[in-house]
């Protein structure tokens, strides 16, 4: 399908909480331009707000992983609850450059529908439950910035600063 543009660090739709899904049946040609645009910039997770679009959405492969298979795609998902703690060096295709230390739980039970309307509630650990975490934040207007202590973001201002520069200039 396409590649899409990745939205960055700045761009006002990252802040904002995404509207539930209501209609499936339009949905494959965006969840394919998403795995293919997530594929690209060698992503393991991608939030429909990161390509421009306000939907409950995202999609996730750690097929490279011993702990799954088969990519995913996650609509209208909620996390109902979580377990223990962990630190993950995270990065984000919407802040390029930029690697934080992030605590999130070890583990997570969510709920979330498929591609047909299909309502799941699973319960995931390692590295697929951090990755659903991430984007999850995504979807209610989180970033990794927001994660981090006042101090350690400073470390990264110029870089964040150049970003949003980069973002609003033709």
């Amino acid at each position: 399908m396409a590649v899409r543009e990745v939205v960055k660090f700045g761009d006002p739709i990252l802040r904002q909480k995404m509207r539930p899904v209501d209609d499936f049946e339009k949905l494959p040609d965006l969840i394919q331009d998403m795995f293919d645009t997530m594929y690209e910039k060698e992503g393991i997770g991608l939030a429909a707000n990161q390509v421009g679009i306000n939907l409950n959405l995202m999609v996730l492969d750690i097929a490279h992983t011993e702990e799954m298979d088969d990519p995913m795609v996650c609509i209208n998902g909620t996390i109902l609850d979580s377990w223990g703690e962990t630190i993950l060096d995270e990065g984000c295709l919407s802040i390029p450059g930029i690697r934080l230390d992030i605590k999130r739980a070890e583990k997570v039970r969510y709920a979330y529908q498929d591609i047909h309307g299909n309502k799941f509630e699973e319960e995931f650990d390692g590295l697929l439950a951090k990755v659903i975490q991430h984007e999850t934040d995504h979807l209610n207007g989180k970033l990794i910035t927001d994660r981090v202590s006042p101090l350690k973001l400073n470390q990264h201002k110029k870089q964040l600063e150049q970003i949003v520069q980069n973002n609003f200039t033709v």
